[in-house]
């Protein structure tokens, strides 16, 4: 396994941070202010009482992919947290739109972050 460039693992890091980031921001709205997700939570058919349960899930999730030693199981648990919200929204007939497309760039960015720090998972990818 090749050891990634100086480049590809700082990249790979500011990726990471950004998608850290966003999901920290989100899980801690739905933990912190879920009064501002409930025209949303309504509209998506989920009790507001679920929110901190949702923010939970999502704040464990994201610290999981934080820790080095753990980001490949953050980052099965934060894509597939992120393909939930994408079928809630295709649910709603929302199909292609803003949510959906930031849930899936946010699973790229978490892979992509990945790929770029981790030797193991480009072997993974390329099914050497």
């Amino acid at each position: 396994m090749k050891t990634p460039s100086l480049r590809s693992l700082w990249t790979g890091r500011i990726l990471g941070a950004l998608v850290v980031l966003v999901l920290s921001a989100d899980a801690g709205v739905c933990l912190f202010a879920p009064h501002l997700l409930a025209t949303n939570m309504a509209q998506t058919g989920f009790p507001l009482e679920l929110s901190s349960v949702i923010g939970g899930i999502l704040a464990a999730s994201t610290v999981l992919y934080a820790i080095p030693r753990t980001s490949m199981l953050g980052a099965v648990l934060v894509t597939g947290f992120l393909g939930g919200a994408i079928c809630t929204h295709l649910r709603l007939g929302e199909l292609g739109s803003p949510p959906q497309i930031i849930c899936a760039l946010l699973g790229v960015a978490a892979w992509a972050s990945l790929y770029l720090r981790h030797p193991g998972i480009r072997v993974a990818f390329a099914g050497s």
